[in-house]
């Protein structure tokens, strides 16, 4: 049975090291760069005709832009629509990312942490910037919510604290554990199938299952880390 690991090793294909860094041109990189260039030509020729009646791919272009233009509407409101073509941009490099991987023989980038993480210390960073710039140094009114007797100060701001910082991780690992676990799954259960031959259909026929589901937790995971950027925005823009 292939070692079902082997499917997220980071090989270089141009080595290049500069100042004792390694900034070679990986398989990841590459495919990072495929998903970009997929999504740009998806929104580009979809709408390209501008049709009054919309055909199949300009309705698709357009479902997509009023998903994540009704998901900053309902959880940032309307001073969220200045952010939209980041958010807009977020989800579609994560969605791309994530179907993509499901493609054999391609490269799921979502999958390793590095690359989560610097997606959601982007946001991290940015969101705080917004935050301060909006409200000053009353933006540390966020650990140490509005009301509460200032003899709880002691426990609840490290709380708080805590809360606030832990964002990058958990934005990071959720996406990453999901995307890495499901196609480990995947590996497995097929290399199992391949051992059985014949007597394989029948899990051949539970992964083809199991196989729409991980399409499903792509689409899922692209949401969700997209939903809670919006919810961060939310907390910088208006405060709790």
């Amino acid at each position: 049975m292939a070692n079902p690991v082997e499917q997220f090793k980071i090989e270089p294909i141009v080595p290049l090291e500069i100042g004792g860094v390694n900034v070679s041109f990986t398989n990841s990189s590459l495919f990072m760069v495929v998903a970009v260039v997929l999504a740009t030509a998806f929104l580009t020729l979809s709408v390209k005709g501008r049709a009054l009646v919309p055909g199949r791919w300009q309705s698709m272009a357009e479902l997509m832009y009023e998903f994540v233009a009704n998901m900053i509407r309902d959880n940032v409101g309307t001073e969220g629509r200045k952010y939209f073509p980041f958010v807009f941009t977020l989800f579609m490099f994560v969605l791309f990312g994530n179907l993509l991987g499901m493609i054999p023989y391609t490269f799921t980038y979502t999958s390793h942490i590095a690359v989560t993480f610097g997606l959601a210390i982007v946001i991290f960073i940015g969101v705080t910037i917004i935050g301060f710039a909006r409200h000053g140094t009353h933006y540390l009114r966020m650990f140490f919510p509005h009301g509460a007797p200032l003899a709880t100060a002691i426990i609840l701001v490290p709380i708080e604290l805590i809360s606030y910082c832990s964002r990058p991780f958990s934005l990071a690992i959720r996406l990453f554990a999901n995307m890495t676990v499901g196609h480990i799954i995947l590996k497995v259960m097929a290399g199992f199938i391949i051992m059985l031959g014949i007597a394989g259909i029948a899990p051949m026929v539970f992964l083809g299952g199991v196989t729409v589901l991980e399409f499903g937790i792509a689409l899922l995971q692209a949401y969700v880390f997209t939903i809670l950027t919006c919810i961060y925005l939310h907390d910088a823009i208006h405060m709790h």
